[in-house]
Formats: C-alpha cells, sequence, structure tokens
C-alpha cells in the first residue's frame, strides 16, 4: 500500500531539508511505473502543513531501492538541496545500514574492496574484474550484529556510493540479503521488500553546521523485531 502525507513518517524536519523513513514499497523519484513517488507524497505533506496553495518545494538528494526501506532526504530549498548534494560529491556524509543475510560471514566484521559493473537492460551489477569495461571500484566495511534462528544481522557502511553495492557485494562473499531474488536469494519477500534498511545517515548540516544524525526504525516484521530485542533489550 503506497504512503500517503497522513501516514508519512517524518524523522526530521527543518528550514532547508527533511527526512524521512522510506517503506519498502516506494520510489523515491517518479519512472516508468507511473506510480507516485516518495518525492511527491513528501511535497504533497509539505503543502498541507503549511497551507501553501501551490506545490511545495521538494528536490531529490539521494535514492534508495524500491526494496530497500530506511532514511531518505530531500530538500525543502534550492540552498539545502544543492549543498547536502555537494556533500554527497565530497563524500562527507556516513550512511549506516541493517541487512539481514541467510548465512553469517566467515569474519564477523571486516571490508570488501571489489569492481562493479552494471547491467542495464536487467537493472542489475555483478563483481568483475579491475580491468572491465565500465567497471567502477566498490568499497564497504561491515560487521556482524546479532542473529536469530534463521538469520544473521550486519550493520554496513558503504564507502562508495555504486549501483547496488551492498546487495551485489554481500552476495558475492556468500551472504546473501533476505528476499533479494535478483541477488540469489531463494524466495521473496510477500510484500517484494528486500532485507535491507538504510538505519541512519550523518553529516553536518550544510547550512546551520551542526553534527546530525538521523536514524530510521526498521519496517515492523518478525525478522527486523528480533533484531530490535537484540539492540534494545527491554
Amino acid at each position: 500500500m503506497p504512503t500517503t502525507p497522513a501516514d508519512l513518517d517524518v524523522l526530521f524536519e527543518d528550514n532547508h531539508l527533511i527526512a524521512v523513513n522510506k517503506r519498502p514499497s516506494d520510489i523515491v523519484q517518479g519512472d516508468k511505473t507511473g506510480d507516485e513517488p516518495l518525492s511527491e507524497v513528501v511535497q504533497r505533506w509539505l503543502a498541507q502543513k503549511y497551507e501553501k496553495p501551490g506545490k511545495a518545494f521538494i528536490g531529490v538528494i539521494h535514492r534508495l531501492d524500491r526494496p530497500v526501506s530506511g532514511v531518505v532526504l530531500f530538500g525543502k530549498t534550492s540552498k539545502g538541496l544543492s549543498r547536502m548534494s555537494d556533500l554527497f560529491r565530497k563524500k562527507e556524509v556516513q550512511k549506516t545500514y541493517w541487512a539481514t543475510v541467510y548465512r553469517a560471514p566467515e569474519s564477523i566484521t571486516g571490508s570488501l574492496e571489489d569492481f562493479l559493473v552494471k547491467d542495464a537492460s536487467k537493472n542489475k551489477s555483478r563483481v568483475t574484474g579491475k580491468k572491465t569495461p565500465g567497471a567502477k571500484e566498490s568499497k564497504l566495511t561491515y560487521q556482524m550484529i546479532g542473529e536469530s534462528d534463521k538469520f544473521f544481522f550486519l550493520e554496513v557502511k558503504p564507502q562508495t556510493g555504486r549501483h547496488h553495492q551492498i546487495r551485489v557485494q554481500l552476495a558475492a562473499m556468500g551472504c546473501i540479503i533476505k528476499g533479494d531474488l535478483k541477488y540469489g536469494a531463494p524466495r521473496s519477500n510477500k510484500d517484494a521488500s528486500i532485507h535491507l534498511h538504510a538505519r541512519s545517515i550523518s553529516f553536518t548540516h550544510p547550512v546551520t553546521k551542526k553534527p546530525l544524525v538521523i536514524t530510521a526504525e526498521p519496517p515492523e516484521d518478525p525478522v527486523w523485531n528480533a533484531l530490535m530485542e537484540i539492540k534494545q533489550p527491554k
């Protein structure tokens, strides 16, 4: 069920930026499906909140894959949009993800460095050799943060922003994300999501210059709830 302004989960808002907790079914920006993108839902939410007669300004700063949940940041002003986009280009934004995988990594903590090439026709990336035409270096660090009776939970911090980076790099080391059919999962999730969640984003606010960490709770389901029990025991 698509997100509406009434059920939008707003995590942070000031004069220049707004962050929301994206549901797995939402698209961040319009595509060929014609489904209403999250950017327009946020735009309508702002127009209603501030009783604007026309459309509120909203700028897409970064994206999450449709089946992924978590923090998405938008610009409310052209200044906020351009300055945040600049921070992303300079790699001065740290994103942290949680991933639920079918098997534990050989080492509970580590880093991955691969070269990835994108196949646009299949909307998929793969690990390849350094000299492959179009190959781009892809780096991330990971740490195992818990396990349930069936699954293992990883905290992942990408150092680069490649297409499907976390999904393909984890799969390449044998840690396929739950529900991710595209990268080898044995079955899909009922809601077409994958168990990859953008847990937090941290940066120095480009206008106020204050450090900011925005955190999003994962979707309500038994698997994510098991992780939350581990991370926040009662």
